[in-house]
């Protein structure tokens, strides 16, 4: 087959949707070489990502001919590339089909990550609401499969968008095997001291902004028996400032370490570091940082209300969103009984097993091959 990817995300952003794009992309090209991959992208930045995918001969990168309008050549003038290089089967892989695409006998599958843009309104503006709800909807309507990377989203598209539920797979998103590859110590002792990190930690990983909840983990801190200091990795937004003036008040942010732009070979060392994983936003696609955490042999407490049981599995711990009380007794059991975190961190590492990337790939060939089957 020839297969064609909306790969603007994976080639220019950092994380999010650029993360899920690389890793889907190179996961099916490395599982199934016999097939052919068409990225096509608006435009390329001297940037990490550019050579990504340098070493597949069976990926070639496409760009549009001229510099101007590229994104008007991604919406729509990307669909004459299509037909020219006889793509099967073209992905949009971050909510997005090119128009005009339904009328080419091309087949087309796209992913749709989350809807907390209407699950959530007040953390977006009027504009972007309105755009992100036009666009995923014309997508769902216009795709032949609809790929949700959990089965909370895929209720979501049921019941906020409409979208048919007979043409919506549910696939969840790998995380780097990286995570699960084991560190010498000497290296591990490195990032320790790099970042000053204690002995024993806390650790929470993602963007620090209102919706991954970072308030509730600072307000179980007080009322911890045990001094156990926090990690904090994610880029920072003004919440931050929120979580900061709190700590400050409560004469705990001695106790709390923010790092911001970490390297990811860091990042898998910080996760081996750490002695519990918390992960407690209120709303998620999937929750990947929960995966990375179990890979790493971490046990986990998330929160309630979305899809972060689906990530973490019956093995992981869950609180409501806002009962910071709860939040800090289960930190505590998880700390102090030894027995029940030796039983989450074994438990925790079988259950991520299923998504394993042979696993997740051997699922998305299957769509792709029954599109063109009943073509």
């Amino acid at each position: 087959m020839k297969i064609g990817y909306d790969a603007k995300r994976a080639f220019l952003n950092n994380t999010g949707l650029g993360n899920y794009s690389r890793w889907l992309i190179k996961t099916t090209a490395e599982h199934y070489p016999d097939n052919s991959y068409l990225l096509y992208t608006p435009k390329l930045k001297h940037n990490k990502w550019r050579d990504f995918f340098h070493a597949f001969a069976n990926i070639k990168v496409i760009t549009p001919a001229s510099k101007f309008l590229t994104a008007l050549w991604r919406s729509k003038g990307v669909v004459t590339d299509l037909k020219n290089d006889g793509v099967h089967i073209y992905h949009g892989l971050s909510y997005e089909l090119p128009s005009g695409i339904q009328t080419t006998g091309i087949r087309t599958v796209v992913s749709i990550h989350d809807l907390i843009f209407l699950r959530f309104p007040q953390y977006y503006n009027a504009i972007d609401r309105w755009i992100y709800t036009a666009k995923t909807k014309k997508a769902c309507d216009t795709a032949h499969r609809i790929i949700a990377i959990s089965d909370r989203t895929k209720q979501d598209l049921v019941q906020l968008l409409g979208a048919d539920p007979d043409k919506i797979e549910v696939i969840y998103q790998g995380c780097s095997p990286e995570f699960g590859m084991p560190i010498p110590t000497d290296r591990l002792e490195a990032v320790r001291a790099k970042y000053s990190l204690p002995d024993e930690f806390l650790l929470t990983v993602g963007t620090i902004e209102e919706r991954k909840n970072l308030m509730l983990l600072a307000k179980a801190l007080t009322h911890l028996k045990s001094s156990v200091p926090l990690v904090v990795v994610g880029k920072a937004t003004k919440y931050l400032d929120e979580v900061k003036a709190y700590l400050t008040q409560k004469e705990l942010l001695d106790k709390v370490t923010f790092l911001h732009n970490v390297p990811f070979e860091d990042l898998t060392a910080i996760y081996k570091l750490a002695s519990l994983f918390i992960y407690p936003s209120r709303y998620e696609g999937f929750g990947i940082p929960i995966l990375e955490a179990l890979t790493s042999c971490l046990p986990v407490i998330a929160s309630t209300g979305s899809c972060l049981e689906e990530a973490g599995g019956p093995v992981s711990r869950y609180v409501h969103p806002d009962d910071d009380k709860e939040l800090a007794t289960q930190i505590e059991l998880v700390l102090t009984n030894t027995e029940l975190r030796d039983h989450m961190i074994k438990a925790g590492h079988i259950y991520a097993e299923r998504f394993k990337d042979a696993t997740l790939a051997a699922q998305l060939m299957d769509i792709y091959k029954q599109l063109i089957q009943y073509a």
